[in-house]
């Protein structure tokens, strides 16, 4: 199992809305354990809709959450998909890390992470990971469903940047 680093105040605004809000406010107001573990475990339901929504499959997809990192278990279909379950997860305001409990059915080779940082853009990134700004496709396509446009990243947010085929 590997832990996997996000910016905590970045990402998905998936904790201020429906059940999730609703169980933050009751243990914020009263903070019993019984509170708190409804709390992060309608944290951890919304995490999963969210993966599920970017249709994301995962055999056996289990979310745990407890306050600050997610663990995330199941077997996705090949590494890709793995790596963006991954990122949903951790790319959620509130979050911390992600810890990888995951196994794939097919075996690929493991992509990289990358921060994004005020000022950046995917042809920057591109050039700096593959030596060539005409590239940065490859990472948007390696980002998508999280991704809908390539001027749309923000800092803070944790991009996978694949090995070049």
């Amino acid at each position: 199992m590997g832990l996997i680093s996000f910016m905590k105040e970045a990402g998905e605004k998936l904790f201020g809305r429906g059940e999730a809000k609703a169980a933050q406010e009751t243990a914020a107001a009263a903070p019993t354990q019984a509170n708190v573990d409804a709390a992060n475990g309608a944290a951890a339901q919304a995490i999963k809709t969210y993966i599920e929504a970017m249709n994301l499959s995962c055999d056996g997809l289990a979310v745990k959450f407890d306050g600050n990192y997610v663990t995330v278990s199941g077997c996705a279909p090949d590494q890709p998909t793995k790596e963006k379950i991954i990122l949903s997860a951790g790319n959620v305001d509130g979050v911390l890390g992600v810890y990888d409990d995951l196994t794939v059915a097919q075996a690929e080779p493991e992509a990289q992470y990358y921060t994004v940082v005020k000022g950046d853009n995917l042809s920057k990134i591109a050039a700096h990971y593959y030596g060539s700004a005409s590239k940065y496709p490859v990472i948007f396509e390696a980002n998508k469903p999280m991704l809908t446009h390539p001027d749309k990243i923000y800092p803070g947010q944790v991009l996978r940047i694949p090995p070049l085929s």
